[in-house]
């Protein structure tokens, strides 16, 4: 897998440990669980496309 698609994959991860925190903190916020949504299918399409 390209470097690329790792960072894509890191940051898909991260991001979702962040808004999982952020929603246990301060209550859910369905524009970050939308963004981190958007960001896994761009992985997913990264992923897709370099298989």
């Amino acid at each position: 897998m390209p470097s690329s698609t790792k960072a894509m994959g890191v940051l898909t991860v991260g991001g979702l440990v962040v808004v999982t925190a952020y929603t246990v903190a301060l209550g859910s916020n369905g524009w970050l669980w939308f963004g981190w949504v958007v960001l896994g299918l761009l992985t997913l399409g990264m992923v897709a496309a370099r298989t």
